[in-house]
C-alpha cells in the first residue's frame, strides 16, 4: 500500500453503494471468479493455502484477525483462528501483514506471523513472531515467541510480507520507515533494517541466526540480517516455483512504480532513484545500483502490488509470465519472466483494490481485494 491516504480512501469506498463492484473491461483475457462462496472479509491483506489440506485457506485481516475458510463448506464455516485485535496497531499502513508456514509444518505445526504494534519509544513497531497451530487450524496465542522487533519512525512503509525461500530461510520485507522521500536516509543505510529484504535462519538458534552467506554476515559493514536493500516499500514478493528467482513489487513515491528481481547483496537505488529515474541526486547512474526489470508511471497506476510468476495449467497464455497489479487503479498486468525488458501486457481492468495475490499448490493464482473479497484468475 502506498500511504495512509490510500487506506483512508479504501475505507470510504466500503461505505459507498456498489463498493464491491468487480466489473472488468470487455475483452479481458481472464475472468475473476469469486471464491469462498463470495464471502467478504474485513480489509484482507493476504490469503494462504494450508500446506496439507488444499481446501483450507487462511485470510489475514488488517485489524488483526486470522480467519480460516474451508472451501468444501459454506461461507458460514469461516472462523477466527487467531485474534490479535487487542495487540495489533492497524493505524495507517500498520496491521496484520504477513504469514508463513514453516517448511517442516507437518511435523512442527509452526506458523510465522508479521504484524505491527504501538511503540513505546516510536510511533509503531514491526513484529515477527512464531506460533504453534493446532490440528484444527486454531493458532495458540499463548505459544507466541517474538523473534524480531523493529521500531518504525512513522506509521507507513512498514512492508511486513514474509515467506520461506527454497533455501529454508525466512525472508521479510521492510519499508524505508515512512513519510515521503525517505527523510531519514534509511534505504541507503545498511546499519538499519529499514528499506531492505531480510533473510534469517529461524532454526539454528534462538531467536534466529544469520545465514553465513548473507552480504554482511560477520563483516561489521552492515547488519547481518540484510539480504538486499535500497527499497522504498516492498509490497509483496514471491519466489518463482520453477526457477527460484525472487520477484518483488516496490511501491514508488511520486511518479514511478517498479518490479525488481531481488538478488543477494544488491542495492535497488531508493532514494537516489525512483525506478530508473533520478530522484534525490543527479546524475544517479551508478554501477552499484540495480535497476528494476519493469516500471510504470503514475499515468497507469499509483501503488504496485507484487504477484507471482504463473506456473499453473488453466491459463496457457500466462505461462511463464509474472502477474502483478495496482492497488489504486485495479489494473492487473503480466510480464515475460524470461524477458521482462519487453514490457508488460494488460491482463484485466478491474474495480478492485488489489492488495495481494496468492498461489495455490497447482500454481493457479488468486487476487485479494482490500474491499473484502477474494477471486481466482480463471479463463474467460
Amino acid at each position: 500500500m502506498k500511504n495512509s491516504t490510500l487506506i483512508a480512501a479504501a475505507a470510504i469506498l466500503l461505505t459507498l453503494p456498489g463498493c464491491l463492484d468487480t466489473r472488468q473491461a470487455a475483452g479481458d483475457p481472464v475472468r475473476l471468479a469469486p471464491v469462498f462462496g463470495g464471502a467478504a472479509f474485513s480489509n484482507p491483506t493476504g490469503i494462504y493455502q494450508h500446506p496439507a489440506d488444499p481446501s483450507v485457506w487462511f485470510v489475514l485481516e488488517k485489524r488483526g484477525r486470522m480467519v480460516m475458510v474451508d472451501g468444501k463448506q459454506s461461507p458460514g464455516s469461516a472462523r477466527t483462528v487467531l485474534d490479535l485485535t487487542g495487540t495489533v496497531d492497524d493505524a495507517s499502513e500498520g496491521g496484520l501483514l504477513g504469514m508463513a508456514f514453516h517448511p517442516s509444518f507437518a511435523s512442527s505445526g509452526e506458523v510465522f506471523v508479521s504484524y505491527t504494534v504501538h511503540g513505546e519509544e516510536s510511533p509503531m513497531v514491526s513484529r515477527l513472531s512464531r506460533f504453534r497451530m493446532e490440528p484444527d487450524g486454531t493458532v495458540d496465542a499463548v505459544s507466541e515467541k517474538v523473534i524480531l522487533s523493529v521500531d518504525q519512525p512513522a506509521q507507513n512503509h512498514n512492508g511486513g510480507h514474509i515467506l520461506f525461500g527454497p533455501d529454508g530461510y525466512l525472508y521479510m520485507g521492510l519499508g524505508d520507515g515512512g513519510r515521503a522521500g525517505d527523510p531519514w536516509g534509511n534505504a541507503q543505510n545498511t546499519d538499519t533494517l529499514h528499506g531492505s529484504i531480510l533473510r534469517i535462519d529461524v532454526d539454528s538458534s534462538e531467536p534466529y541466526a544469520i545465514p553465513g552467506d548473507n552480504p554482511f554476515a560477520g563483516s561489521g559493514a552492515g547488519l547481518g540480517e540484510i539480504f538486499a536493500w535500497g527499497l522504498r516499500n516492498p509490497w509483496k514478493f514471491s519466489f518463482d516455483r520453477e526457477t527460484g528467482v525472487l520477484w518483488a513489487g516496490d511501491v514508488g513515491q511520486n511518479a514511478w512504480e517498479e518490479i525488481d528481481i531481488i538478488e543477494k547483496g544488491k542495492n535497488y537505488g531508493w532514494n537516489l532513484k525512483e525506478g530508473t529515474h533520478c530522484y534525490n541526486v543527479d546524475p544517479c547512474n551508478h554501477p552499484s545500483l540495480t535497476e528494476p526489470v519493469v516500471e510504470y508511471g503514475h499515468d497507469e497506476g499509483n501503488s504496485i502490488t507484487g504477484g507471482f510468476v504463473y506456473r499453473g495449467k488453466n491459463l496457457p497464455a500466462l505461462a511463464g509470465r509474472y502477474v502483478f497489479g495496482d492497488y489504486v487503479t485495479g489494473r492487473i498486468w503480466s510480464a515475460d519472466a524470461g524477458r521482462p525488458e519487453t514490457g508488460k501486457t494488460l491482463v484485466a481492468e478491474t474495480s478492485l483494490s488489489v492488495v495481494s495475490f496468492a498461489e495455490d499448490r497447482e500454481g493457479e493464482l488468486y487476487v485479494v481485494d482490500f474491499q473484502g473479497k477474494v477471486f481466482r484468475i480463471d479463463p474467460p
